[in-house]
């Protein structure tokens, strides 16, 4: 279990979407308690060891986060977990549902594999240029 002054709930997100920094600053506005922590995956100095080894390509692939416990989330996961911290869970609920869940699983990886094109960003192997292990 987290400690009282570790958050419940890492975030890690990308600085450059404008589309993932209005999600944030929603998510922030909202945790009054400070359960939340956000890490801009984007930022030069983003260290992928002292964030559960989550490397910039993975995290630039698909939302992740890592619970107070040490447990990594993903995808729609991620935003149950959060939501649910903001008090906002009923919004995410219905995604635990199978055939509901499935279907927004769906449309998530839909929405990640094409997230760099909607929001105008370069693709994901000219941000890796300098960033990656390239293996």
């Amino acid at each position: 279990m987290a400690s009282p002054s570790a958050p419940e709930l890492t975030l890690l997100f990308d600085g450059g979407c404008p589309l993932c920094m209005r999600e944030v600053r929603f998510l922030q506005r909202r945790d009054s308690l400070g359960r939340l922590e956000f890490v801009d995956i984007d930022a030069a100095d983003y260290d992928p060891e002292a964030h559960a080894g989550i490397s910039y390509r993975v995290a630039m692939g698909r939302i992740h986060a890592i619970a107070g416990s040490g447990e990594v989330l993903r995808d729609v996961a991620v935003f149950r977990e959060a939501y649910r911290l903001i008090g906002l869970g009923w919004l995410y609920a219905p995604t635990r549902w199978p055939l509901i869940g499935g279907v927004i699983d769906w449309i998530y990886g839909i929405w990640a594999s094409r997230r760099l094109q909607i929001t105008g960003r370069a693709d994901l192997e000219t941000l890796c240029r300098g960033r990656c292990d390239l293996n």
